[in-house]
Parts: C-alpha cells; structure tokens; sequence
C-alpha cells in the first residue's frame, strides 16, 4: 500500500524493532521500490521526536532524524484544510490530536491510514484503516543500525534492488 498514511505508533514500531513494526517496514520497501512514498503529517512526525527523546535520550533521536530523509515517507505541513479536517475529527471523537492529523491527511489523500494504535477502532467507518500485524518477531531495533535504510539509499543511488 504505497501511498498509504503512517500514524505515530506505525514508524515508532518500526524504529524500534517491534513486533508490529514489521509491516511498517514491509510498506516502506515496498514504497521505496515504487518510488511511491508513505506519508505523515509534521504533526506526528513531532510526536514520533518527542516520544524518542523522552524514552530513549536526545542522542538517539539526533540519529534518527539523520536517517528519516533516507526512508520513502514525505512529511506534510499542516495547512487550513487539514486543520479543519482534524478538528471535526477531535470534535467528534475522543482522539489526540496527533492522532486526528493522522486521520485527516488519510481522508484528505482517500487512503488508508496505517496503525496499531487501538484508539482509531472508532474511526473505522470514517476513513479506511490498515492495522498492523502484531503477531511478527520482534526485530532488531532499526533506529541503532538501520538495514532497511541503507537498502533504500542503495537502490535510490544504483537503481538497483538489494
């Protein structure tokens, strides 16, 4: 599912090696094969930084925001349309706010959000959800050595498939 919009919990599993992780990483290859990047808001990617910092330090977020530019996701602002379209979902539902700009560029790109978060289960009429599989291994931790990044930056310069 190129094109698809990644919510915080989706890239957070998938820098982290969790167990539902492995589906983020599946769709960022896929992305990365395609030339067809997976999107997320500012507003999550915020989210993703904040939540590194606080549970792993400062120094691995530094890491991790050198390597995001590699992976095949186009971060989008938040602009007056995306605004109000997660402000109804607020409005309407008990979700964060990250959560409702997640919800909003998946509505307003009319794809499917990708996630593991269960607070999105009352969203399930209002935009198509792609829930990630928790029953994978658990992965090594992308965000210390990161294979799947450096498989991208391969093909992109090469273009050629590792």
């Amino acid at each position: 599912m190129p094109g698809s919009v990644l919510d915080s919990h989706a890239l957070l599993a998938f820098l982290r090696g969790e167990p539902d992780g492995e589906t983020t990483r599946r769709l960022l290859e896929k992305s990365a094969e395609r030339d067809a990047p997976l999107h997320m808001t500012e507003v999550n990617y915020a989210e993703v930084q904040y939540i590194v910092r606080r549970k792993d330090g400062d120094a691995l977020w530094q890491h991790i925001a050198r390597e995001l530019p590699a992976l095949p996701i186009t971060f989008h602002p938040v602009t007056r349309e995306l605004a109000d379209v997660a402000a109804d979902f607020k409005a309407r539902f008990s979700i964060s706010v990250a959560d409702a700009f997640a919800a909003a560029l998946a509505k307003t790109r009319n794809t499917d959000l990708v996630t593991g978060d269960p607070e999105f289960e009352m969203l399930k009429g209002e935009i198509n959800i792609h829930w990630l599989d928790k029953t994978s291994p658990n992965l090594p931790p992308v965000v210390r050595e990161s294979d799947v990044t450096y498989r991208i930056r391969r093909k992109r310069k090469t273009g050629k498939r590792t």
